[in-house]
């Protein structure tokens, strides 16, 4: 890879990283039960994925009949690492919800040469485990009691949906343009989802509508796309510690959106992750 197209790739991946940390702030915010706030994020996203997609004259049709199970299958993986990561910083707050669903790039290393042709990496152990020990020191005391430890539970789990539907969708990366990928991945979350409209409360969306709008477009539509694309240049690992960014951009964005104040164990532990993600740029730099 040459540098110059090696840097644009990683600003891309970068400013993805951005894009989707917003979903942490926005997810604690908005006040409607996360099936419900997932449904809408999906359908507002497709619809303005559709429409990017004409503009673009990207094409949406499938190669392959033999595609179709592997879409779904990542698309459903999708919705219930969304869902769960919801309830995650419902049940805790931004900074414990996104870094606990931050084990996911160990868990994404060690299920990688499984899934795709590389050979297992011990470098991606030892940085994940670099960033599990951020995480450790962010973390508060732990207290079975708490609604943070069930939140930390749905952030893990919220993690192996990630680390699945990622790994899934990789193969198809070569073959499909990312924002076509996103949107029936979004399509089909949202068909999915249909009926949670008939069995939870849905009135908020008359005042939440703007911020499901930005979850939608800045969040989903955008940021997403820009990871799926990032895909065709960086290894799942790779771009899984790079974008380990999310949680420090999500305190930061929660710090000033929603008042709550890191401590100084958030600074450590995020120094902590963001030095992971300078030794692996610099790494995937070097090849």
């Amino acid at each position: 890879m040459k540098k110059n197209q090696h840097l644009t790739h990683l600003f891309e991946l970068c400013l993805a990283t951005l894009f989707i940390s917003t979903s942490g702030a926005l997810g604690k915010f908005i006040a409607m039960p996360p099936p419900v706030t997932i449904f809408w994020r999906c359908t507002l996203a497709m619809a303005f994925l559709f429409i990017y997609c004409k503009l673009k004259k990207i094409k949406l049709q499938l190669h392959s009949k033999k595609d179709v199970p592997t879409f779904i299958i990542s698309a459903l993986f999708l919705g219930a690492h969304w869902i769960t990561y919801f309830y995650a910083l419902k049940l805790s707050n931004v900074a414990l919800g996104m870094l606990s669903l931050y084990t996911y790039p160990v868990i994404t290393a060690l299920l990688e040469p499984l899934f795709v042709k590389v050979k297992f990496n011990p470098i991606h152990v030892v940085l994940g485990l670099m960033v599990l020990l951020g995480i450790y020191i962010l973390s508060p005391e732990f207290n079975l009691e708490s609604s943070h430890v069930k939140g930390i539970l749905f952030g893990v789990l919220s993690a192996v949906f990630y680390s699945l539907r990622i790994l899934i969708l990789k193969r198809h990366v070569a073959n499909y343009h990312g924002t076509m990928l996103m949107f029936y991945q979004v399509l089909i979350v949202s068909l999915v989802l249909v009926p949670v409209l008939f069995f939870m409360d849905t009135s908020g969306i008359k005042t939440q509508f703007p911020y499901v709008i930005v979850l939608a477009l800045v969040t989903t539509a955008i940021g997403h796309t820009m990871m799926v694309q990032s895909l065709k240049h960086f290894a799942v690992s790779t771009a899984s510690i790079i974008s380990s960014m999310q949680p420090i951009y999500g305190i930061v964005i929660a710090y000033f959106f929603l008042n709550e104040i890191p401590t100084w164990n958030t600074f450590f532990g995020g120094l902590l992750i963001l030095t992971t993600v300078i030794i692996e740029s610099v790494r995937t730099r070097k090849k």
